[in-house]
Order: structure tokens, then C-alpha cells, then sequence
């Protein structure tokens, strides 16, 4: 089986805090369970959904390994929506969400 769990990395750049404030969280998630380790990058959230979705993330396992875009469309589906630091169309066209 396929497990994933996040990975904290910032922001920790005072200035992006500074002009942003302390409330958001960011980083990657580890994939375990592929051949090769893999990982997925994550987009800046608020730092109680990112609690959240790191929680749920911890529980969740796969048969084969999901892309972000999967993964938050089927936490969104029973949970509440993320808040992402840049738009959701931002994230479409970066790919790391789906269009809904």
C-alpha cells in the first residue's frame, strides 16, 4: 500500500511573513510504499487546513500512487475546502490541483 504524510517547510522567510502573516504552512508530502521513495511538492495553505489534510493524509492509503490533484480532490470530497495562498486557478494552470 501507498502511504503519505507531509512534510513542514515554510514559509520561513521573515519578509514573506512579515507581508503575509504566521498563519500559513507549506512544504511537500513523502510517498512510501513506491519502489523509489517519492514526493509530491505542496502549496502554501492556511496552516489549520494544512493540519487537517496532514491528519487525513496520515490515515490515507492507496493502491497505487495518486498526484496532488487526486489526493485533494478526495479530501475535499468530506472535508472541508482548503485555503490555498494563491488562487485556485493559479494552482490549475501550475498544475497541482484539478479545475472544478
Amino acid at each position: 500500500m501507498i502511504r503519505y504524510n507531509t512534510n513542514w517547510m515554510g514559509p520561513i522567510n521573515y519578509d514573506w511573513i512579515e507581508q503575509n502573516g504566521k498563519d500559513w504552512a507549506g512544504g511537500r508530502i513523502d510517498v512510501r510504499g513506491t519502489e523509489e521513495n517519492e514526493e509530491l511538492s505542496l502549496p502554501i495553505m492556511k496552516i489549520g487546513d494544512y493540519g487537517r489534510f496532514s491528519e487525513w493524509l496520515h490515515e490515507f492509503q492507496t493502491e497505487t500512487m495518486w498526484t496532488l490533484a487526486q489526493l485533494v480532490e478526495e479530501y475535499e470530497r468530506t472535508n472541508r475546502g482548503i485555503t490555498w495562498y494563491l488562487s485556485r486557478s493559479d494552482l490549475v494552470e501550475r498544475g497541482y490541483i484539478n479545475a472544478c
